[in-house]
């Protein structure tokens, strides 16, 4: 029992440790450079969301996707994980979450705008897209598709 504890703390500290926040925001940071600064968009992304307009294709509409990207993004680590944060951290906490906000613009609109490129049209006509699209047709990595699938199906459980 004592090694599953220690082997449990050693995915802890990888998982939830400094190698993570450096991988993160250096990510975040890295996407942001090479998108040369796609944030200050974002004035502009949610005009066009907010408009109604027929062009384009596909089902669902500029308001709901992103209505959609933004409930997957905003889930109950950010309710509840930013009090914690800023009780045990103090006021600097506030500071890192807004720069985490703000970089991570970019790595959001990575993720969509590759969830786009590879999504399909099913026989219905439906459109079908998203991360595990993105590793199978993208990577051409199915079996790290699946691997993604498990993962977010197992930490659906305990992370709520």
């Amino acid at each position: 029992m004592e090694a599953v504890d220690k082997l449990l703390a050693w995915v802890s500290d990888l998982v939830w440790g400094p190698p993570m926040l450096i991988l993160l925001f250096g990510t975040h940071i890295f996407l942001t450079i090479r998108l040369r600064f796609i944030q200050r968009y974002v004035g502009k992304a949610i005009r066009l969301s907010v408009k109604r307009s027929q062009e384009g294709q596909g089902d669902i509409s500029q308001f709901g996707a992103l209505t959609t990207a933004l409930a997957a993004t905003i889930g109950t680590g950010n309710l509840v994980g930013v009090a914690p944060a800023i009780a045990s951290g103090g006021p600097g906490a506030v500071l890192w979450l807004w720069l985490t906000g703000v970089f991570g613009i970019a790595t959001k609109y990575a993720e969509a705008v590759l969830s786009v490129k590879y999504r399909i049209t099913t026989k219905s006509g439906a459109m079908a897209g998203g991360p595990m699209y993105v590793l199978e047709r993208g990577m051409h990595c199915r079996w790290l598709g699946l691997v993604f699938a498990g993962l977010t199906t197992i930490a659906a459980f305990g992370i709520g």
